[in-house]
């Protein structure tokens, strides 16, 4: 069955659009201020105000500038509000996000190269291997990906590594370091097929590495090993601890169980049951580090824990569509931010699953709730932290709708002990693996 637009067709469409006069003066609102201008609704700002019955204290926004690090910057975030609490560090305070970063791409290199022996036997037009060759790595990850970094490498103060250019502007770097990776794709994969050992090729991998690790030297700057940590608390008293490293640091400074830290998703699509928990084949950084895992929650559960963390006095990392209904300059998240709808005076409303299953939507960015509005113990609105600095929103803080929540957001953090017993249970299961280009799996 088959459809061909006709001239007649075309006469009929012009005919109606010409019937109605108020097309006119809505193609000049559309052609002169965008798409977005033009349908943007004034209400979304008045029911949306910077007002809520649990906020806590945190500090000045950071800013991830031209990188897509958004998942660690979030994530660091969540620590460094519970070290400015315990240590009463100056609200500037910031975690290394360039040390990670050095790390990330250092050991996404190694996984790719691990894939690629994976897939070596397949044909390069098999659609594991397109998709492994379409984007080597990139700059985005997911909550789990951080703790095996940490796990592995711990964490430093900005202090101890900056921010350099290609930390700030990666688009560069990644189109060097892709190359790269394909480039050593080709001769992995002919190396398997020319028979070569497993002792060989760990040989190959080893001189790749080394490459890596010295493309990433020249980009960041060597990841440091030992250092000094100088801050002037908030009362205005001196501190100064000489000898650290990343992982001593990280125990004292920061003191976290990682293990205790688990992520949550709301994926309400008929091929994901609720209450099971899910993995993602491909997906990860560190070889033989922490599994990315997802237990599948309802939205009532799912955003219950969220409040359950933030009434406790702790932030929530969590993970959403943020293409979706947000107006960055006021710093809004809400379904009624632009009139689509009734500007273009058609159907656009798609079901959560639906726009899962049809890729309309898929999380995206990473961010941090560090408040939420509470009437009769239900959330209307949350407070939110972003990391696209201070010159967005209410310096740099967003305000989510809790309809928006429901509709775009996918993903939270909590600490364990604010699982039921039953809900334990089903986190520790073992995961269902789904396929690399699920939905679940895109990177923040």
């Amino acid at each position: 069955m088959s459809f061909a637009i006709s001239p007649a067709d075309l006469a009929s469409f012009s005919a109606d659009y010409q019937a109605d006069q108020t097309n006119a003066v809505l193609e000049r609102a559309v052609t002169k201020n965008g798409v977005q201008a033009a349908s943007f609704d004034w209400h979304a700002k008045a029911d949306n105000d910077q007002h809520f019955s649990i906020d806590l204290k945190t500090g000045k926004v950071a800013n991830q500038k031209q990188s897509g690090r958004c998942w660690m910057f979030a994530a660091l975030n969540t620590m460094r509000h519970d070290m400015q609490q315990k240590f009463n560090l100056p609200t500037d305070f910031e975690l290394s996000q360039s040390y990670q970063f050095f790390w990330d791409k250092f050991e996404k290199a190694n996984y790719f190269y691990e894939n690629v022996v994976k897939t070596a036997e397949l044909p390069t037009d098999d659609r594991k291997v397109a998709w492994l060759m379409e984007t080597p790595q990139q700059d985005g990850g997911q909550w789990d990906m951080l703790v095996a970094l940490i796990d592995k490498y711990g964490v430093v103060p900005q202090s101890a590594m900056p921010e350099s250019y290609n930390s700030s502007r990666s688009n560069e770097l990644n189109a060097v370091l892709n190359q790269k990776l394909r480039h050593d794709a080709v001769i992995l994969r002919q190396a398997i097929a020319d028979g070569e050992t497993e002792t060989q090729i760990n040989a190959r991998r080893k001189a790749m590495m080394n490459d890596v690790y010295r493309m990433l030297a020249y980009a960041f700057g060597e990841p440091v090993q030992e250092f000094t940590f100088e801050y002037r608390d908030e009362a205005g008293e001196f501190h100064r601890e000489a000898g650290l490293t990343p992982k001593t640091f990280f125990a004292k400074y920061v003191g976290w169980n990682l293990d205790d830290y688990v992520s949550i998703i709301n994926a309400p699509t008929q091929d994901k049951e609720y209450h099971q928990t899910y993995t993602i084949e491909m997906l990860g950084n560190v070889v033989g580090g922490r599994q990315v895992k997802h237990l599948n929650l309802p939205m009532a559960e799912f955003k219950q824990l969220a409040v359950d963390q933030l009434k406790a006095g702790e932030s929530v990392w969590f993970g959403a569509d943020v293409s979706q209904m947000s107006e960055r300059k006021m710093g809004i998240l809400a379904l009624n931010t632009f009139g689509y709808e009734d500007l273009f005076k058609t159907q656009l409303t798609m079901s959560k699953e639906d726009a899962l299953d049809y890729s309309q939507s898929m999380m995206n960015h990473a961010m941090v709730l560090t408040g939420v509005d509470l009437v009769d113990d239900q959330p209307t609105k949350w407070k939110v932290e972003n990391s696209w600095g201070e010159q967005v929103g209410e310096k740099g803080y967003f305000v989510m709708s809790d309809a928006w929540m429901d509709k775009f957001c996918y993903q939270v953090v909590v600490n364990k002990k604010y699982l039921s017993d039953e809900l334990k249970a089903a986190q520790a299961a073992e995961p269902v693996v789904l396929k690399p280009w699920d939905p679940m799996g895109t990177l923040a």
